[in-house]
């Protein structure tokens, strides 16, 4: 006899159970068609169609290119009038298949020029009751005058015809810039530098009253080249405030005058040293490039408190030079007190710096360096080694932005010395964020006027994980002055930490794939959001292997290249054979939420006699006597715990002491052994997810046993792929299940948890607290 496996057997009895019957035509009026709504379907109709700049892969294709601008720069720095002046030489080469008609270069500083539209970007209203301080800054202070003063562009000494439209300026060439030429010009400006604690912005100076002094941290205080690429041509969007920079790769050599009592540190190796260092300062220096543990300071908070009482009549220029870089940023003041130390990074030695007035102290000298430090290595393991020679997080109030080697970051203890766990916690948190931003868009270059979230959001994920391994590799950090903590208290990255946003109110809430100007809250849209998605994406949906070696695939695919979304995504899947087009759809292009419930769950067990409850259900057949009917001869039936004959049933304790029908198939079937193999569970459970959230997830379940064991099933995200409202799972157990929880350890930002449960917990939903409380 031939015989015929099917295991485990319980498939075999719901096949039996139903195969043979079919209900009567039912005549239904006929619906309109529709669209592809599955959330599975793939994205086509929102990806580009792959080209010879950028593959399918999402690698770079074969004709890939970018335009590079290298520029050299004569700036001054005039303390007394807080004025900055510069000329530039641009020279700008065209790698494009394109003949340029004319070049656009941003004006990023005329943000804050007089009658700017910016200052009226976003709507204004009265409040009844408004603080005197308030009502000051905003209706009564005097319009700060910022922006660029632009003096001259020319070529050559012959003016070159330009037109300023707001924060961007087009400049005429004599004649079109072909493939592989390049055009040089220069241009002279100067500009009010703004404070920036006062007037805004990410950068200018913060004044110190009590000792007459300035710290500045400047930034986008040059004309800028814009990026043109195969995208969108020329990115020529104006910069509102929001939205950051798209910015072409090129080598800078800077030339920076400033007070002679000034420490100055900035984008790029510093050419002069000898010249600007004191001897004292040298020795230091050296020191600081074998100290791999700790940070050597270079000038001490004596030196730098001695060094505030000097007003410095005199200039020093300090000379810097760096290779491949998008940007450039400096800083200058004479309170700095400056630290370094060393950092192996792959088989290089970085130096990792800190600058820092006396008004950070203690905190920035505690944790500013070992943070730069740490943060480096972090990066460097999930991405790529870090390619430049140094790392430097300036303190600045009230600040936390980014430029290529150097950054500004917030935090200081307050008037009475007093460090805070929030303040020691966000400082270090910024210091990671920030020299991250190295990383990501410095040098996996994306267009952050368009995609915030392409350098923001990919960043926090890549802080939350960095802030993680700093509390391992300095855990005394954890220490705080208020309370001990267990791990990191990371401010984005866990999916709890994003449900509220995600069921807050619609009107609200932006997709992530939205440009930063239109969103109503970017922290959660461009930064949290994102973090968490990637954070799931990592622990719950492909995992640490897989994820880990697609996201660095990407990192070094688009290392110093201009990386879209559509690259992103398609190499996250390419690199690891996971689709995740249904996940980039819901979380990226959509606000949808996570919300997946416990709708029913339905006791079985297995019958050969059709009792009340089985023939009620085979008359839905058209089977009105069994006995008499072919199609019943050998079928077992699946009956609920509210049929009569349950608890008898379930005595039995065995599937086959309550089917004779199922065990004489089986006997006749399969051999003794292969039926001591099978699986007899005691425990048939029939459990209805339903998803009221628009997000389709994986399916985690924990069941508790009575027993008192429990264990945690995965059920994969396809199991939603033809219905995406409700799925049904059998569940067969050996042992008894007293309670289920979805999501138990809250890994996939789940807004309800009052529908994880089964049984059903008592516990009301917010509203009804509400209406309850309104009774």
């Amino acid at each position: 006899m031939n015989r015929i496996k099917y295991a485990p057997f319980f498939l075999a009895v719901l096949s039996i159970t139903f195969s043979g019957f079919s209900q009567e035509e039912k005549v239904e009026e006929k619906q309109e068609g529709h669209t592809n709504q599955n959330k599975f379907r793939q994205l086509y109709d929102e990806f580009a169609t792959p080209n010879v700049y950028r593959t399918a892969s999402g690698a770079p294709g074969h004709q890939y290119y970018q335009n590079t601008a290298d520029y050299e720069m004569d700036i001054t720095l005039d303390d007394e009038n807080t004025m900055l002046y510069g000329k530039e030489t641009i020279t700008y080469t065209n790698n494009s298949p394109d003949a340029l008609e004319y070049l656009w270069v941003m004006l990023d500083q005329n943000i804050r020029a007089k009658g700017s539209p910016a200052k009226e970007r976003n709507s204004s209203e009265f409040a009844p009751v408004t603080p005197a301080p308030s009502f000051v800054n905003s209706h009564m202070k005097a319009e700060f005058d910022g922006g660029f003063n632009i003096k001259k562009v020319h070529k050559d000494g012959q003016p070159l015809p330009h037109t300023i439209n707001y924060t961007m300026m087009r400049v005429e060439m004599p004649e079109p810039l072909l493939p592989g030429k390049s055009f040089e010009f220069s241009i002279e400006w100067d500009y009010l530098i703004n404070n920036h604690t006062i007037n805004s912005g990410r950068s200018g100076y913060e004044y110190f009253e009590e000792d007459d002094n300035r710290a500045y941290v400047i930034a986008q205080f040059f004309p800028r080249m814009a990026v043109y690429n195969d995208k969108e041509g020329w990115q020529n969007y104006q910069f509102w405030g929001s939205g950051e920079f798209a910015l072409p790769f090129g080598n800078y050599e800077v030339n920076i005058t400033v007070p002679e009592d000034h420490i100055v540190d900035g984008t790029g190796k510093l050419q002069n040293r000898k010249e600007v260092f004191s001897k004292t300062m040298l020795d230091r220096y050296e020191q600081a490039k074998t100290s791999f543990d700790k940070p050597v300071v270079i000038v001490t908070e004596e030196e730098a408190v001695a060094n505030e009482k000097v007003n410095a009549t005199e200039t020093k220029t300090w000379e810097f030079k760096a290779e491949m870089v998008r940007d450039f940023g400096f800083a200058a003041s004479r309170k700095f007190i400056w630290d370094m130390m060393a950092v192996k990074v792959g088989d290089r030695d970085v130096m990792a710096v800190s600058l820092y007035p006396k008004e950070g102290n203690p905190l920035w000298e505690d944790w500013s360096t070992l943070a730069v430090a740490s943060t480096l290595e972090t990066y460097s393991s999930y991405t790529f080694n870090y390619p430049y020679h140094k790392a430097i997080s300036v303190h600045a109030k009230s600040q936390g932005m980014e430029y290529p080697m150097i950054c500004w970051n917030y935090g200081r203890p307050d008037e009475n010395g007093f460090i805070s766990d929030r303040t020691k916690f966000g400082m270090v948190s910024v210091i990671i964020h920030e020299i991250g931003h190295n990383f990501f868009p410095m040098i996996v270059n994306s267009d952050e006027r368009q995609w915030g979230w392409m350098d923001e959001g990919i960043n926090t994920f890549m802080q939350y994980l960095s802030e993680q391994e700093f509390a391992k590799t300095y855990p005394a950090i954890l220490s705080g002055n208020e309370e001990t903590y267990e791990k990191y208290p990371s401010r984005r990255g866990e999916p709890s930490k994003m449900v509220n946003y995600m069921k807050g109110n619609q009107e609200y809430i932006s997709p992530i794939m939205t440009n930063p100007e239109q969103v109503y809250q970017l922290g959660n849209n461009a930064y949290g959001k994102p973090a968490t998605a990637l954070n799931i994406l990592r622990e719950t949906v492909m995992g640490h292997e897989l994820f880990d070696y697609s996201f660095k695939t990407f990192a070094q695919r688009w290392m110093f290249k201009h990386p879209t979304p559509e690259d992103f995504f398609r190499t996250m899947e390419d690199a690891s054979a996971v689709d995740l087009d249904w996940y980039w759809r819901g979380w990226f292009y959509t606000t949808d939420y996570v919300d997946i419930g416990i709708k029913d769950v339905k006791n079985y067990f297995i019958s050969s006699n059709p009792t009340t409850e089985g023939k009620a259900l085979l008359s839905r057949y058209g089977i009105e006597d069994p006995a008499k009917d072919p199609r019943s001869k050998d079928a077992v039936y699946l009956l609920t715990e509210d049929s009569e004959d349950f608890e008898a049933a379930m005595k039995n304790g065995n599937p086959l002491d309550q089917a004779p029908k199922l065990r004489e198939y089986l006997m006749d079937n399969f051999t003794q052994q292969e039926i001591d193999m099978m699986k007899q569970p005691k425990h048939i459970y029939e459990v209805t997810f339903n998803k009221p959230g628009g997000l389709v997830m994986p399916i985690i379940v924990e069941f508790q046993y009575a027993d008192g064991t429990s264990e945690v099933i995965k059920y994969p995200v396809q199991v939603w792929r033809k219905n995406d409202s409700e799925v049904k799972k059998a569940i067969f157990s050996e042992k008894e299940i007293v309670k289920m929880i979805v999501d138990p350890k809250a890994e996939t930002a789940d807004v309800d948890t009052a529908n994880n449960v089964w049984p059903r917990e008592n516990t009301s939903s917010e509203f009804e607290s509400f209406k309850k409380g309104k009774e």
